[in-house]
């Protein structure tokens, strides 16, 4: 026992459980993926032959796919932004609140035990155009809802939907982040004359940064990946293309239209996008954390 552990082997030994996982589920697709994206092949793998850059060249020369890059950014930074500013606003409140306080947490985190596609349905089913509860409401006050004929508002639902599956976990981290701050500073500004709001810009929010960041990085990784689930069971990507993102766009051509090399290709563009735009977050954005 005391040999292992003296021994140089013993933390990889222990790790090599995840990293088996990690490599199986993640490396070793993402390499499939890079492979794919040189090669033309039929939609059942029988043949295949080396096609170089053409599959980027035709995804980049498409406008469809800058429509569709366009549609993203707005999609993810709606979600991110929207799910961000909510859930802090909601943990400020919730942390001040001292009778049942328990409660209210707990109906607030609820939320993010839903699955993406089951959070999907909730939502479609609120606005659906002739049965909807919320599409009733809006009716009384004059707004005519069709998501299925009406591009913008079917982004705005997939907005909706995912917002408010991703809020709860921004909640955690965010009313965790508010009960590590002391009372004692914001007692301390109170007892200097500085308003509510003003303690909260120049206190609490600053001491906030790093899960500030740390939850715009998840966000991020959410809105462009795990939000799937509930464009395709809301919109599966119409009316046309108004909901389409990239992820969904590269499930589109290569499970649907069993054009492999070109979706392959579109994932390699996606994942130097989310690479290089985690780079910028954590090379500009971080130097603005406070730690």
């Amino acid at each position: 026992m005391a040999y292992f552990q003296r021994s140089h082997f013993m933390p990889w030994l222990l790790l090599a459980p995840q990293l088996i996982i990690v490599s199986v589920f993640f490396f070793w697709p993402a390499w499939q993926a890079v492979e794919q994206a040189f090669y033309i092949e039929d939609a059942f793998g029988l043949a295949r032959h080396f096609a170089g850059l053409s599959n980027f060249m035709a995804v980049l020369s498409d406008p469809a796919y800058y429509s569709v890059i366009w549609t993203t950014v707005v999609f993810s930074l709606s979600v991110a932004l929207g799910a961000m500013s909510i859930a802090l606003f909601l943990a400020v409140l919730a942390d001040r609140v001292i009778k049942g306080g328990s409660t209210y947490k707990t109906f607030l985190i609820w939320p993010y035990a839903v699955a993406p596609a089951v959070a999907g349905v909730v939502w479609l089913f609120l606005f659906d155009p002739s049965l909807g509860l919320v599409t009733a409401l809006l009716e009384r006050l004059g707004i005519e809802w069709n998501h299925n004929l009406n591009g913008g508002q079917a982004l705005l639902l997939v907005i909706l939907a995912s917002v408010w599956k991703q809020m709860s976990y921004n909640f955690v981290f965010f009313l965790a982040g508010l009960q590590a701050i002391p009372k004692s500073l914001l007692e301390s500004a109170a007892i200097d004359g500085a308003s509510p709001m003003r303690r909260f810009w120049t206190i609490t929010f600053p001491l906030l940064s790093p899960t500030s960041f740390f939850l715009l990085v998840m966000n991020s990784i959410y809105a462009f990946f795990e939000t799937f689930g509930t464009i395709d069971t809301v919109t599966s990507g119409g009316p046309g293309s108004a909901t389409t993102t990239l992820v969904y766009k590269i499930y589109q051509d290569g499970f649907v239209g069993q054009n492999l090399g070109t979706s392959a290709a579109q994932s390699v563009l996606l994942m130097v996008l989310v690479g290089g735009l985690t780079f910028i977050q954590f090379r500009f954005v971080e130097r603005r954390v406070q730690y």
